[in-house]
C-alpha cells in the first residue's frame, strides 16, 4: 500500500546533502547501490536481462554508471553517454565490470531488445531548464516510441529528465518510467503537474538527510522506502 511522505523543491534537497558529503559521506555509491538493487527487481521476469544505461554529465551520470559496475553478473549492460562530460571514475568502474560503450544508432536499432532503460540523463540540477536539449532530446526522442509500447521499461534516477523538479511541468520528450527511483527525498515535481504521470511508481531510497517536515512543500505517494 503506497504511503504518503513529504515533498521537497530541488535547493532544499541539495542544502540538506551539502553536510553529508562534507563529511566524506558516499552518497553516490550509495544510492547507486540501491539504483541497480531496483533494476534487478525489473529483471527478474526478463528472458534476456539486457540494460540501456543512459549517462548525462552530471551526478545522476554518475550514479548511473555506477549502478550499471554493480549489475555486473545481473544483465548485459551497454552505455551511451549523452555528453562529452562525464563522471570519469563512475564510467571506469561500469567498463571494469563489464558495461560497453555504444553509440546512438546501435541504441535505437535495438531499443525494444533491452528489458530495461535506465534514465541518468538529467537530476535536480536542471532545475533552471528541464527541458531536454541537443545529444539528449535526441536520443530521448529515439527510444520514447519503445519505451511508450512497454519494451524496454524506464527506470528514472531521481527524476525523469526533462521532468520539472520543483513544478512538474515538461514536454513531450520525456521517457515515462515505470518506476523512478528518488534519493533522499522525493522532489515536488513528482507530484505535481505531469509528474505523477511521468514517475510511475515511485522508490524512495533514505540517505539519512536531514530535511525538516515543517519545511515540506506537500505531499506525494511511494511504493515504498528502503534504506541507502
Amino acid at each position: 500500500m503506497p504511503e504518503a511522505v513529504p515533498t521537497y523543491r530541488a535547493e532544499q534537497v541539495r542544502a540538506a546533502e551539502q553536510p553529508l558529503l562534507a563529511a566524506g559521506e558516499p552518497l553516490m555509491r550509495r544510492a547507486a547501490a540501491a539504483l541497480a538493487a531496483i533494476v534487478r527487481e525489473q529483471l527478474a521476469d526478463a528472458v534476456t536481462p539486457r540494460v540501456l544505461v543512459l549517462v548525462g554529465s552530471g551526478d545522476n551520470g554518475g550514479d548511473a554508471l555506477f549502478a550499471a559496475a554493480d549489475l555486473r553478473g545481473a544483465a548485459e549492460v551497454d552505455l551511451l553517454l549523452v555528453s562529452e562530460r562525464f563522471h570519469r571514475q563512475a564510467l571506469d568502474a561500469a567498463v571494469a565490470a563489464g558495461a560497453r560503450r555504444i553509440d546512438l544508432p546501435t541504441a535505437r536499432d535495438a531499443a525494444s531488445d533491452y528489458a530495461v532503460v535506465v534514465d541518468g540523463i538529467l537530476g535536480i540540477g536542471s532545475s533552471a531548464s528541464s527541458a531536454l536539449r541537443g545529444v539528449a532530446r535526441e536520443v530521448v526522442e529515439s527510444l520514447l516510441p519503445a519505451v511508450r509500447g512497454g519494451r524496454p521499461r524506464a527506470v528514472a534516477v531521481d527524476l525523469p529528465s526533462g521532468l520539472h523538479p520543483d513544478t512538474g511541468e515538461a514536454d513531450d520528450v520525456v521517457l515515462p518510467a515505470s518506476v523512478t527511483v528518488t534519493f533522499g527525498a522525493v522532489k515536488a515535481g513528482c507530484a505535481r503537474a505531469r509528474g505523477p504521470a511521468l514517475c510511475g511508481r515511485v522508490v524512495l531510497i533514505d540517505l539519512g538527510l536531514q530535511l525538516n517536515g515543517a519545511d515540506a512543500v506537500g505531499t506525494a505517494p511511494v511504493d515504498r522506502v528502503v534504506n541507502g
